[in-house]
């Protein structure tokens, strides 16, 4: 199939990321490969059938090696200190510092953080105040749990983490606003992580990345490249994704009422709401750019060595070849092969993480205010303008807390 001339652009547009679905939708009915580029204008090849996203998240002729991209989209051009992450390995690189890792970050050190988790979520709601009868749920909510979470985990000192976000935003969606430009904001985040690692090796404490500055197997450990790159990867996922997992969750159950109402009835149903958010409303529409090791076939279609393939998760989440009523959203779906954490090798570490988030946030709000509504009409919300995740700028709502005799 010639896929040269499909009308297709993508866009960092707010607008559009508003309301992307039909657009995703109608690209996966046309062909499941297209020849696009991005906003700034490097080519891409698009997958977006769920069968080939699968199959390509774990095809070893796809690499997440930058050095391999000819003229393509690259991502974030970073400093070799935050570069160095599992994001762009392949193994044998990817499999040892993963391994590495994982002695570090455990399911049992993730469980042992509910409580933890619980408290500051408590905490941020008695202390929000309504302004003028509303609460917006990403300020008071959703943006400050995952970096207080994050920054205890890592030991990042409370004063520094707001800036930290500044960074991370300016990286994702520069504007001319913004107090720093991208090229100052990765300066400021490789010298803060340096900083911060250099105090947990004089000064050792229980946190993660004392853990990780000290971690070994037999003779191995991490560079200090690797550390850098690996405590950036760490804020960076476990901030910028939770934050748009709890916005989407939360505001995809204002709009099914039914399914929010179902929710109160039955909190069991958290966990598979929030995998049904992941499906439905997930806070990245592509997986991460991959480059093709050598000239390949992908569903028929030639990809030259060296080019880049994105992964349309968004689209391949709503394939009606694989996800029966795939445009409902049901939080007790039992069918759910969702691809929002990865696939194979490249499974995200953090998911546990961000799962207990995510369910802990809404079940909070779900519990506290029973009667809750959006503050205005949804099309008038903000949405980051990034093609690369979609998130909310804020989410007002009007809310009453549960009374006694409810």
């Amino acid at each position: 199939m010639d896929t040269q001339n499909e009308p297709l652009t993508l866009t960092d547009d707010a607008a559009f990321m508003a309301h992307p679905i039909p657009a995703y939708s109608a690209w996966r009915e046309a062909s499941t490969v297209h020849r696009t580029h991005t906003p700034d204008g490097a080519p891409v090849w698009l997958v977006t059938r769920y069968d080939d996203v699968r199959a390509a998240l774990s095809d070893r002729r796809l690499s997440l090696n930058k050095a391999l991209a000819t003229t393509g989209y690259r991502g974030f051009s970073l400093p070799p200190a935050l570069d160095a992450n599992l994001l762009n390995l392949d193994p044998p690189d990817h499999t040892r510092l993963r391994r590495l890792v994982a002695k570090a970050f455990t399911a049992r050190r993730v469980d042992a953080m509910r409580p933890q988790i619980q408290r500051v979520t408590d905490r941020l709601l008695d202390q929000a105040v309504p302004h003028d009868g509303t609460l917006d749920l990403i300020r008071v909510l959703a943006a400050p749990l995952p970096m207080i979470v994050i920054g205890d985990l890592l030991g990042v000192p409370p004063e520094r983490r707001e800036v930290f976000r500044t960074w991370t935003n300016t990286l994702l969606a520069p504007s001319a606003g913004s107090p720093f430009t991208p090229a100052e904001a990765l300066g400021h985040l490789e010298d803060f992580l340096r900083e911060l690692i250099a105090g947990h090796r004089d000064v050792p404490d229980d946190t993660l990345l004392s853990d990780l500055v000290g971690v070994r197997d037999g003779g191995d450990a991490l560079t200090e490249d690797e550390l850098t790159s690996l405590a950036f990867l760490l804020l960076w996922a476990g901030y910028e994704t939770t934050v748009h997992l709890i916005g989407n969750g939360l505001l995809t159950l204002l709009r099914h009422p039914d399914q929010m109402d179902r929710l109160r009835r039955d909190p069991g149903l958290l966990p598979a709401s929030v995998e049904e958010v992941m499906r439905f409303a997930g806070p990245n529409p592509y997986a991460i750019r991959r480059f093709a090791r050598e000239d390949l076939d992908l569903a028929g279609v030639r990809i030259p060595a060296g080019d880049t393939v994105l992964l349309l998760l968004a689209a391949a989440h709503r394939d009606p070849r694989r996800v029966t009523s795939p445009d409902d959203f049901d939080i007790a779906r039992e069918d759910n092969p969702h691809l929002g954490f990865g696939y194979g090798i490249h499974h995200c570490l953090g998911a546990p993480l961000a799962r207990l988030e995510a369910q802990i946030a809404i079940g909070t709000v779900l519990s506290r205010f029973r009667r809750i509504r959006l503050a205005v009409p949804v099309d008038s919300l903000r949405w980051q303008p990034s093609f690369r995740s979609r998130g909310l700028l804020s989410l007002p709502v009007v809310i009453s807390p549960v009374q006694a005799d409810e």
